[in-house]
């Protein structure tokens, strides 16, 4: 695909990325709530970076 158009999915899989290990660093909690709040945190902190 990238040889015929120039696109790749390098984004696509950076965001992926980003998003697993932000669902790994909340585990462990057994509060919904705390595990939200985690995620939401960490996905703040990494936008504002």
């Amino acid at each position: 695909m990238l040889i015929t158009t120039g696109v790749s999915n390098a984004r696509t899989g950076a965001a992926n990325t980003g998003i697993k290990q932000i669902k790994r660093t909340g585990r462990g909690y057994t509060n919904p709530a705390h595990y939200q709040a985690r995620i939401l945190l960490t996905s703040a902190a990494r936008r504002a970076a």
